[in-house]
């Protein structure tokens, strides 16, 4: 089993910038692809930001030049920068992770392992 466990959010005016945490605990080398996905009240989940089986970056459009996403591999930490907060960032901020077998053919949010979000509030 993997653990994924995310902090960092808040709110913050527009214009603003928050960093995400993710700390994946449990059998962290039987998952290869990580990253982030959102959801806001009413809307579909959105996959964000996410590294590949091959350690690719891939980025929503939505978000591009914006967010960040490294990692941390001693520390088994997933980040995410978001620079130039938008009110249509606000929403619950989940990490995932899968194994390698999965990665290739899922989108975050269908990931097999999820962390319980944390919510990012951006106020106009």
């Amino acid at each position: 089993q993997v653990q994924l466990t995310e902090s960092g959010g808040d709110s913050v005016q527009a214009g603003g910038s928050l960093r995400l945490s993710c700390v994946v605990s449990g059998y962290t080398n039987s998952v290869k692809c990580m990253g982030w996905f959102r959801q806001a009240p009413g809307k579909e989940h959105e996959e964000v930001a996410v590294f590949d089986n091959d350690g690719h970056t891939r980025y929503a459009d939505s978000v591009k030049g914006r967010f960040t996403i490294s990692k941390d591999n001693a520390e088994n930490t997933l980040y995410l920068r978001m620079n130039s907060l938008d009110p249509e960032d606000t929403g619950m901020y989940y990490c995932a992770a899968d194994h390698p077998a999965w990665c290739g053919s899922r989108a975050a949010y269908d990931y097999t392992y999820r962390g319980k979000g944390t919510q990012v509030t951006v106020s106009s």
